[in-house]
């Protein structure tokens, strides 16, 4: 079986577990043990999963969507290396298997019946949640910080330099 391998993170200071090389090998041995041929590995560095402009999905999608499919399989990590937002991932996925591409998570596994895509789905919702309500929990962290009077940047601006206080 023919697969494509697909690693995305979000920042550049992701995790360690998060990594573009922690998820590819990843990805890679779980194509070795079940007998896959990577195809190839599409990546996307410091690429939100809320947005479908991404390059490298973008790249993926269009040679999934090719009358000769290049691949049977995409490998990801966790669906929400996939997608944040549950509507592009009902809308892609459901495009790609009209032409006999699966999305798989080698770390969420699901089986392929009702109750599968019921968990799956929960697991993708469950992502955008995270992701809505972290961006709530930093904004709100930022406007506390700056209502104390507090700089929110890594550098001061120019004229003034960082000062450690207690607060």
């Amino acid at each position: 079986m023919k697969v494509a391998l697909y690693a995305r993170v979000s920042s550049e200071k992701q995790d360690v577990d998060l990594s573009i090389s922690a998820q590819l090998k990843s990805l890679r041995e779980y194509a070795a043990r079940n007998g896959q041929e990577v195809i190839k590995e599409y990546v996307d560095e410091a690429e939100s999963g809320k947005t479908t402009a991404r390059t490298a999905f973008r790249e993926m999608i269009s040679a999934a969507r090719r009358s000769q499919k290049p691949f049977d399989l995409i490998l990801v990590w966790k669906y929400s290396r996939f997608a944040r937002n549950r509507e592009d991932s009902i809308v892609f996925k459901a495009m790609l298997r009209k032409n006999g591409i699966r999305v798989i998570s080698i770390t969420e596994p699901t089986e392929d019946t009702p109750t599968g895509k019921l968990l799956e789905a929960m697991i993708e919702s469950l992502d955008e949640f995270y992701s809505a309500n972290l961006g709530e929990e930093v904004t709100r962290g930022m406007r506390e910080s700056a209502s104390r009077g507090f700089y929110i940047s890594v550098g001061a601006p120019f004229g003034y330099r960082k000062v450690k206080v207690n607060d």
